[in-house]
């Protein structure tokens, strides 16, 4: 919880002085019956009061003041709520080694599997666009808020040669340029952006992600990375095996040099959680929200049963 005008919180001293002098005040009464030691006559000239009782009703109207002065620094708390627009390029790594079984049933079924989790996860006024990439990288989908049609090329997504992953991003920063250059020509606020990509291997063709590091800077875009596979995958093509480990410390470089985050992969569940925990991250900001209303409110009903109670026990408003 956060104030937006802690100074208020100052006036507090006022209760808490308030509370001093009441104990104070019975302090002295308690003092003063001490040294009367006629005690039926003082029995006589004191009413009985309601002891316990009046020091609750006391309770209750100064904890209603300290509720009521705290409403005046406006308290705040964060809350998670839906962007209202931004503009996400997932970037799906389709390179032969996604046929490894190291992840079941393999990694590229339990790639779509996930990546169509991702597709639901995020808000619908978010703009989604989709790059798949082996050898060389396509846009697939540029940006828009048709879920279905995101869906529908995850589907139909194919493997292919090699992995250029520095080529993926240049794509995904591209597919990002144009739809926010559509959107200054029809004079619209350009939203935030970000590119997702999910890689199983090393860059073995294409620019160097270093190039497309720096890109991504001067571009402004993050570009957060997923690590997907183990260090024991093989690739089974045409009687060979092949070793497929996976290029972390690359993926993880690209991820902390652009301002992304960075998640490793190692099974379907894993991958599944990581793409959940990302559409929170991307579609999802939190915000401050007033709550002083609910203070006025406590303070309210806490002097109000204190002055009431005084009424019961006492026969007085306090």
């Amino acid at each position: 919880m956060t104030f937006q005008s802690p100074w208020w919180l100052a006036a507090l001293l006022a209760v808490v002085a308030l509370v001093a002098l009441y104990v104070v005040l019975q302090l002295r009464r308690a003092k003063y019956a001490a040294r009367f030691t006629n005690v039926a006559l003082l029995g006589s000239l004191v009413p009985r009061r309601a002891g316990w009782r009046r020091h609750v009703a006391f309770g209750l109207v100064a904890a209603g003041l300290a509720v009521l002065v705290t409403s005046l620094a406006v308290p705040s708390t964060e809350v998670r709520v839906p962007r209202e627009r931004a503009t996400v390029i997932m970037t799906v790594d389709v390179s032969l080694s996604m046929r490894a079984t190291d992840i079941q049933p393999d990694r590229f079924q339990a790639m779509q599997v996930a990546a169509k989790q991702f597709v639901d996860v995020l808000p619908a006024r978010i703009n989604l666009g989709l790059v798949s990439f082996a050898g060389t990288a396509t846009t697939l989908v540029t940006p828009t808020t048709d879920r279905d049609q995101v869906r529908t090329a995850i589907d139909n997504l194919q493997l292919a040669e090699a992995t250029a992953i520095g080529e993926a991003v240049f794509t995904s920063l591209t597919a990002v340029t144009n739809f926010q250059s559509t959107l200054e020509t029809g004079g619209e606020e350009v939203p935030p952006a970000r590119v997702v990509l999910l890689s199983d291997g090393y860059n073995t063709v294409g620019r160097e992600t270093t190039q497309a590091v720096e890109a991504a800077v001067a571009a402004q875009v993050p570009v957060s990375t997923i690590a997907f596979g183990t260090d024991y995958g093989v690739l089974d093509l045409n009687g060979e095996r092949f070793p497929v480990p996976v290029d972390r410390s690359t993926l993880e470089d690209i991820a902390d040099e652009t301002g992304g985050s960075y998640s490793e992969a190692a099974s379907a569940a894993e991958l599944e959680q990581v793409y959940e925990d990302l559409g929170s991250q991307i579609g999802y900001t939190t915000e401050a929200q007033d709550i002083s209303p609910w203070f006025v409110r406590g303070g309210l009903l806490f002097a109000f049963l204190g002055i009431v109670a005084s009424l019961l026990w006492t026969n007085r408003l306090l």
